[in-house]
């Protein structure tokens, strides 16, 4: 699976295939004009499921260009695990199918409609609010979609600080006040959002408490996060004791602990927890519950909150965040917010989603280079 297939479709299929994604406006071919975008090369879906099963590269015609669009040349995409649900018809928002993949990138302006004034050719721009279909070559759609940004960054960091870093930020800021002196604890903390907590977390003077699974090679996954800025780091089997507490070190109790793996993973985040703190759960890659004792509700009056990225991807809230986003670029700018990820080549997309996948082996996230 090394190469991708090229599909050149048939005129009649190809028709049909049209009249599918104008049920899409991220997808929809508009009527023709002298002024269109290129042609392009996308990552089709025609119906959820394995997406190594039901994913496809194939040429996309000409698109119009109007007035209020701009014309974009992707240079990057992640393939994120949410991308990969969505493929397969298990997150809650998916777009309606045929599709293409993707939902965040970067990409350098190509061309504009006549009516467009804060944008040039050559600019840098990443959806926002984040949409469906960044797994193509070219995408048009219209200024208010597009967030300029600076060009001195890795290409990569441009293509994926809209999702991990940016939840990170939020779910830091959202929920309790934090101030520096305090900490955090969290669990999944060798993940992107992990690390980027790491790394924000010490940029406010707060401490973080970190818990990763049980691997081969823990010891060395401890000292890569307590050189991002992590306190402490402890495996799951270190803390089947009693009291947790007693890993504190003269840290003080977390107010604020977040979750991403549920089980037992997430029992221990709340057992560090102080009088009054709050979990904020926003994934659950261990695909079991979270479970509270009565006494953790009645004595410590514990909070347990969610948080879900797609709120905000309005138009309202996209605008919010995008300072958020220029911050965290800066963060990169300056070296302090990194992440492990590894460029592929957009014609070796197979072989980057097999390793997404976990059929290759543990690898770091996986950005598709147009």
């Amino acid at each position: 699976m090394g190469s991708v297939r090229l599909v050149r479709l048939a005129p009649s299929y190809f028709n049909g295939f049209l009249r599918g994604f104008q049920r899409n406006p991220t997808l929809s071919i508009r009527c023709l004009s002298s002024n269109m975008s290129p042609p392009a090369k996308g990552v089709v879906y025609e119906q959820q499921g394995p997406p190594d099963q039901v994913t496809r590269v194939i040429d996309l015609p000409p698109v119009e260009i109007r007035e209020n669009d701009v014309c974009v040349k992707m240079l990057a995409a992640p393939i994120n695990p949410s991308d990969i649900n969505r493929i397969e018809g298990v997150y809650p928002v998916r777009p309606p199918v045929p599709a293409i993949g993707g939902y965040e990138g970067v990409g350098e302006v190509q061309s504009l409609g006549s009516a467009v004034r804060d944008l040039s050719p050559g600019d840098w721009v990443i959806p926002s609010p984040l949409s469906f279909g960044t797994w193509q070559t070219y995408i048009v759609k219209e200024e208010s979609a597009w967030h300029k940004i600076n060009k001195d960054i890795p290409v990569e960091y441009a293509a994926t600080i809209t999702v991990n870093p940016l939840t990170a930020l939020l779910m830091l800021e959202d929920f309790n006040k934090l101030n520096s002196g305090d900490a955090i604890v969290q669990n999944g903390a060798t993940s992107i959002v992990g690390q980027c907590m790491i790394q924000l977390a010490r940029a406010r003077g707060i401490h973080s408490i970190n818990i990763i699974r049980d691997r081969v090679g823990s010891e060395e996954v401890k000292e890569r996060l307590k050189k991002l800025g992590a306190d402490e780091v402890y495996t799951e089997s270190q803390l089947e004791v009693k009291n947790v507490k007693s890993f504190l070190d003269g840290l003080p109790e977390p107010a604020l602990g977040f979750n991403c793996v549920g089980g037992n993973s997430a029992t221990l985040v709340l057992k560090f927890l102080r009088q009054g703190g709050t979990m904020v759960t926003y994934g659950g890659m261990s695909k079991k519950p979270v479970t509270v004792s009565t006494s953790s509700f009645i004595f410590k009056d514990l909070a347990l909150r969610g948080f879900w990225l797609q709120k905000w991807t309005t138009s309202e809230r996209a605008k919010e965040s995008r300072p958020m986003i220029d911050y965290l670029l800066d963060l990169v700018r300056r070296g302090e917010l990194k992440y492990e990820m590894e460029l592929v080549p957009f014609d070796d997309f197979h072989v980057a989603l097999d390793k997404a996948l976990g059929k290759l082996g543990s690898h770091p996230k996986q950005v598709l280079k147009f």
